[in-house]
């Protein structure tokens, strides 16, 4: 496992990503370079399918913006690498999943970077708020994405006040996938990584660009880009290897092995 304050394990086609910088997980310029290293390093490596990412320790997933590194000179809208601050909110490209395993307190920034993530498993005593509104500042990426995961009004006044939302409440607006006790939580998240990596990742990727992309376009606009192979990833697959072998594992009563090619 690598040093520093981003940790990664390679477990086969898994990446796990550990955010631990004591003593609560908050992200300043450095760390947010490194995480963007981290995640674009990810994305470019054929042989990694699915990634987690999770706070060291016990109490923090993590604040977000490191409020004291800020007040000792780092600028708010530095620069904060490749893909944005915390190195997936604007990460290009990225069409493989990617698992948030949220081990404690999930707050401003830390909360945006959870909602970077294509699945948010939680343990028992995570904690989720936008404080933001508090310290005079916007939480930008998520006035822009948080109403279109839960319903508006919750995400509203998530915006408008700071509370605090317990783990159960979160899973019921729908933007915790599931709780798990403290204790198993990363024994679930790889359990969950590892069914993925065994999936097909070239259709993963196609899941990932159309949701992406179509997120602003019509429906019958989505679909004419799909019919007619104009995103990258559904050209890519349907010309490949994995896709012949899809049809051929089920003509022949198997399971089917996906290369990614």
């Amino acid at each position: 496992m690598s040093e520093g304050p981003i940790k990664t394990r390679r477990d086969g086609h898994v990446l796990e990503v550990t955010l631990d910088r004591p003593k609560a997980n908050a992200i300043d310029l450095a760390t947010s370079q490194i995480m963007g290293d981290t995640f674009a390093a990810f994305r470019d490596d054929p042989e990694l399918r699915v990634c987690i990412v999770t706070g060291g320790g016990e109490k923090f997933f993590c604040p977000g913006w490191d409020l004291k590194a800020a007040a000792a000179g780092d600028e708010v809208d530095g620069n904060y690498g490749v893909g944005g601050f915390g190195g997936l909110q604007e990460l290009r490209g990225l069409n493989k999943p990617v698992i948030a395993a949220v081990n404690g307190i999930c707050c401003g920034g830390g909360l945006e970077l959870a909602l970077s993530a294509d699945i948010i498993l939680a343990a028992d005593h995570a904690t989720f708020s936008l404080p933001e509104i508090r310290s005079g500042t916007v939480a930008d990426a998520a006035t822009v994405k948080l109403p279109k995961r839960i319903p508006y009004h919750i995400a509203m006044e998530m915006l408008f006040t700071g509370r605090w939302l317990e783990a159960e409440e979160a899973a019921r607006w729908g933007f915790v996938n599931r709780i798990h006790p403290a204790a198993s939580l990363m024994e679930e998240a790889r359990k969950l990584a590892k069914h993925l990596a065994s999936g097909p990742p070239l259709v993963f990727a196609c899941i990932k660009e159309i949701v992406r992309e179509a997120e602003d376009m019509t429906f019958q606009d989505a679909m004419n880009r799909i019919t007619k192979r104009q995103f990258e990833t559904v050209d890519r697959l349907y010309d490949s290897e994995d896709n012949r072998e899809g049809y051929t594992a089920f003509a022949e009563g198997r399971d089917p092995v996906w290369k990614g090619r």
